[in-house]
C-alpha cells in the first residue's frame, strides 16, 4: 500500500520552520491549518508560504529534481499556487484544528510556551488524532507532561529549510505507542524525505552534535583561531558538509542557538555551555539571517 500523509494537518505557528512544515505536507496533498496569534501575524505567515511555495516552483522550472510529489509542480498550470492555497487555512486560535488528524506544534523553543500550546491543542482535537512536537531538543517526556493521552504524541523534528531538507527525526517518548511512531515515519517518506527514529533524549540525535559543533565553531571564532568564512571553509571543503556551521547558526538563529544550548547545558552538563560571543550577538539583537546580521551580513537578502 503506498504511504500517504493524512487528509487534514494542522500546524501550530506560521514562522519560517512552520511554514516550511505547512509546505511539504500540501506538496503531498494534505489540506492544512496554520494556527497564528493574531490577525497581523496570520497574514505575515500566509505570505511567507506563498514565497516557499513560489521558490518551489522556481526552483523545479530551472530543473531542479521535486521533492515533494505534483501538488506543487509548476508544470500543474500558471495558477498553481492559487490552487495550492485552495487547500490552506491560516486562522487565529486553534479551534479549526478540530478535524485535523495530525497536528504539528511548531512554536518557539521556550517549553513553556510549547506545553501551553500542547494543552490547546488537545483540548480541541479528537482521541485519534497524533499530536506531534517540533522541537529541536526538548525531551518529549517533558512535554508530556502537559497531555493526559500521551500514547498519541511523539516528535517530528524537521530541519530547516525545509523544502530543501531530507531529514526528520522521529522521537519516540516513553508513551508513545510503536503504531505512532511507524506511522509517523510513513508520513515522512510519503513527503520524500527521510526518518530516522531515535530514542528519547535532550537534543535527540541531531541536535546533540549540530549544536556541539556549532558552539565549538563560536568558540574558536572567539579566540581569534580564523574568521567565519574560513572556519565554515574547513567544514565545508575539508568534510564536505553543505553549510558551514557559523553559517547555519545564521540561518537557525543565534537566539534560537541560545535557547538549545541553554536547555542542553542544563540537561547534560557545562560542555553544551553557551560561548560569551554568542551571549553578547543575541543580546546586540545580531540574530542571524532574519536580522539582517549574525556571523555573516544578510542586509542585502533582507533589503
Amino acid at each position: 500500500m503506498t504511504e500517504q500523509v493524512p487528509d487534514e494537518v494542522g500546524v501550530i505557528g506560521g514562522g519560517r520552520m512552520g511554514a516550511g512544515i505547512a509546505h511539504a505536507f500540501l506538496g503531498a496533498g494534505a489540506r492544512v491549518t496554520i494556527v497564528e496569534q493574531s490577525a497581523r501575524a496570520a497574514d505575515v505567515a500566509s505570505e511567507r508560504l506563498r514565497r516557499i511555495i513560489d521558490e518551489s516552483a522556481r526552483r523545479a522550472a530551472g530543473g531542479a529534481a521535486p521533492r515533494f510529489g505534483s501538488a506543487l509542480d509548476p508544470a500543474a498550470g500558471a495558477n498553481g499556487s492559487s490552487d495550492v492555497f485552495e487547500r490552506v487555512s491560516v486562522v487565529v486560535g486553534v479551534d479549526a484544528l478540530a478535524t485535523c488528524s495530525l497536528v504539528i506544534e511548531a512554536v518557539p523553543e521556550i517549553a513553556e510556551v510549547k506545553l501551553e500550546t500542547l494543552r490547546l491543542v488537545e483540548g480541541v482535537v479528537g482521541r485519534e488524532a497524533t499530536i506531534a512536537t517540533n522541537t529541536s531538543s526538548i525531551a518529549v517526556a517533558e512535554l508530556a507532561e502537559a497531555l493526559e493521552q500521551r500514547d498519541r504524541f511523539l516528535g517530528m523534528h524537521f530541519f530547516n529549510p525545509v523544502p530543501v531538507s531530507q531529514l526528520v527525526e522521529i522521537v519516540s517518548g516513553e508513551a508513545t505507542a510503536a503504531a505512532v511512531s511507524a506511522e509517523a515515519a510513513g508520513w515522512v517518506r510519503a513527503l520524500g524525505k527521510v526518518p530516522i527514529l531515535v530514542r528519547d533524549s535532550p537534543g535527540f540525535a541531531s541536535s546533540r552534535l549540530g549544536v556541539m559543533l556549532g558552539l565549538e565553531a563560536i568558540r574558536m571564532l572567539e579566540d581569534g583561531v580564523a574568521s567565519a568564512a574560513d572556519i565554515d571553509a574547513a567544514m565545508t571543503l575539508g568534510y564536505r558538509h553543505p553549510v558551514g556551521p557559523l553559517r547555519l547558526t545564521d540561518l537557525v538563529g543565534l537566539d534560537v542557538r541560545l535557547d538549545i544550548a541553554e536547555y542542553l547545558a542544563e540537561r547534560l552538563g557545562p560542555r553544551f555551555e553557551p560561548p560569551a560571543l554568542l551571549r553578547r550577538l543575541v543580546a546586540e539583537g545580531r540574530l542571524g539571517r532574519k536580522s539582517g546580521a549574525g556571523f555573516y551580513d544578510w542586509s542585502e537578502e533582507n533589503a
